[in-house]
């Protein structure tokens, strides 16, 4: 049973796993404290954060919460990069900065109550964010209506045509 400490602790936890829509577990062994607070703040910059718990008490509040305990994944020293409303963001920084900081692992990750690999948090990495998506859709929004607008609008115009081709066969 956890001290007062831990206790508050695992309450926290609980908190941030009800706040997010992913987890992502990384391994921060070998990085300075600069290159820590450098990862933070990229990661802050996607609305979401990295925190540092015990792994005992993240398996804790993973079981009260019914989610998978991501067992393999909770060795050795253990970030936990909670995701925000974009959870393809925070996977693509966490992504970016361990492409150029070998030192940083990604050992994996929980998103809707499923456990997730490195692999499989990379390949959610590189989808595009929620703001390219709603330009995709706009832009294909737009297209079908711009295309409906020219159809709609070729209408009258080819009847004014063939009207006027009738016009003027019968002049002359």
């Amino acid at each position: 049973m956890p001290n007062a400490s831990n206790k508050e602790m695992l309450a926290n936890i609980e908190a941030d796993l009800d706040a997010c829509g992913a987890v992502w577990v990384v391994d921060y062994r070998g990085l300075t404290v600069k290159e820590i607070q450098e990862l933070r703040k990229i990661i802050r910059e996607t609305g979401s954060t990295m925190k540092v718990y015990k792994n005992t008490l993240v398996h804790l509040a993973l079981k009260e919460a019914d989610q998978p305990t991501l067992d393999d994944l909770l060795q050795g020293p253990s970030a936990f990069v909670f995701a925000g409303a974009d959870v393809a963001a925070a996977a693509k920084a966490v992504k970016d900065y361990a492409k150029g900081n070998q030192k940083l692992e990604i050992k994996g990750g929980l998103m809707e109550g499923k456990a997730l690999t490195a692999a499989d948090m990379e390949a959610i990495a590189s989808l595009p964010s929620r703001e390219q998506l709603m330009a995709q859709i706009a832009g294909a929004i737009a297209g079908v209506a711009r295309g409906l607008a020219v159809t709609v609008n070729g209408v009258p115009s080819g009847l004014a045509r063939a009207i006027q081709q009738v016009a003027d066969q019968k002049a002359a």
